[in-house]
């Protein structure tokens, strides 16, 4: 970690953040969640799934985005109704709550930003939404706990709120970010440009630097491709997955040339602890495998082949079990649609070799391996010897628990 780059316990200024009970959970739980920017708008960059079927709240969004040229005065996000596959009531419930969110905070229509998480398919209940509104406005707040409240408020089927926080030092003055996420299911985010057609991922990133939308946009796409992009827990790509960097300019420092790559590092630091989390927190999981591809002929040969490792049942179940079969993994990497020689490649877990020369390495310690392997965290060196292509993927195990949950998710 840089030196000015340290994680913080601030919050960013500009925002305020809170969460009620609306009634959309079963359970009860806090699930409608607000930020808002204080005394104006925010600077915006999205992303969205790559998904052809989307949810309304994406619809919506990209509109609103399109409208305003990227500004954004509230985040509106309700966890328990994904309102996907509603039609065109989903549509108009999800435009009534932006509707009547400008109305109560005095903002314009679509400077509102919707967000929706939980099952698909039913109807959206933008009533009940509504009706919470004025309960979810004398919520907000701008300390640790209105952010947290935020934070745990869209979660669904995750086990706790993951949150990331840093500060930098720019230009003699400190600028803060703070990301909260959710996702434990449904995890193989692949997110495209805002101006392209990409349990669900939703990550909300609030910094107070100053800033244009067209700079939050360049910084958020290799931040974005090196973290959500490079996870997975069950290889399903959500309607609704959403990265929204909002950015106040309340500390009054300017991103500019000689400011673009501390805020970058601090950035991308932010966006990996969060990619991370969701990771660990998957449904079910009890390994968290990070693979380490190098040796492609480049970086998205590299990222095909970790793909195909991290989507593969065998090898995920051979994970659960903490089994050193590292012929799945060397099948899968042949399925993968790139070209290597077999006989140039090796593999490692953990520090220890397994594969080599074509065949298992002489080295090969499967007791030593499968102790490595039942740590819970820990990565799978593989490399292709075939070029400078190198890509980091964080993937996890697939379990009995992961079947139970999404079995019964629905009933």
């Amino acid at each position: 970690m840089d030196e000015d780059l340290r994680v913080s316990e601030v919050l960013p200024r500009g925002f305020q953040w809170g969460s009620v009970r609306a009634g959309i959970k079963v359970s009860g739980k806090p699930d409608l969640a607000m930020a808002r920017l204080v005394g104006g708008v925010a600077q915006a960059a999205v992303m969205y799934t790559s998904n052809q079927v989307v949810a309304a709240p994406v619809t919506v969004g990209r509109r609103h985005m399109s409208s305003t040229g990227g500004r954004v005065a509230a985040l509106l996000v309700n966890a328990g109704n994904a309102n996907c596959a509603t039609g065109q009531a989903g549509i108009e419930g999800c435009e009534r709550t932006c509707v009547a969110v400008a109305e109560t905070l005095g903002c314009i229509y679509d400077e509102v930003f919707p967000s929706s998480t939980g099952i698909i398919g039913v109807p959206f209940p933008a009533e009940k939404v509504v009706a919470a509104l004025p309960e979810l406005e004398a919520s907000l707040g701008d300390t640790l706990e209105h952010a947290e409240s935020f934070a745990r408020a869209i979660m669904t089927t995750d086990t706790r709120m993951k949150v990331a926080r840093a500060t930098v030092a720019i230009n003699g003055g400190e600028v803060r970010i703070f990301g909260a996420a959710k996702g434990a299911g449904m995890i193989h985010p692949r997110l495209g440009e805002p101006v392209a057609p990409h349990a669900t991922m939703l990550v909300y990133l609030f910094t107070d630097v100053v800033a244009t939308g067209e700079d939050l946009r360049a910084l958020m796409v290799p931040a974005v491709e090196d973290s959500f992009n490079s996870i997975s827990i069950d290889g399903d790509t959500s309607t609704n997955d959403t990265v929204l960097l909002l950015a106040s300019g309340a500390s009054g420092v300017e991103l500019d040339t000689s400011t673009r790559d501390v805020f970058a590092a601090a950035l991308e630091e932010v966006c990996n602890r969060l990619a991370y989390a969701i990771v660990d927190d998957g449904e079910g999981v009890t390994h968290v495998v990070t693979l380490a591809i190098t040796g492609a002929r480049d970086d998205a040969e590299a990222k095909q082949i970790a793909k195909s490792i991290a989507h593969s049942p065998l090898c995920k179940t051979a994970w659960s079990s903490a089994d050193p079969n590292w012929g799945r993994l060397m099948a899968a990497a042949g399925y993968s649609g790139i070209a290597f020689d077999p006989a140039q490649v090796t593999v490692r877990i953990g520090d220890l070799p397994v594969y080599e020369a074509g065949m298992r390495s002489p080295a090969f310690d499967e007791a030593a391996t499968h102790a490595v392997m039942q740590q819970h965290n820990y990565t799978i060196a593989m490399d292709f010897n075939q070029g400078d292509g190198v890509c980091r993927f964080v993937t996890c195990d697939l379990t009995a628990e992961y079947v139970r949950i999404n079995a019964d998710y629905s009933t």
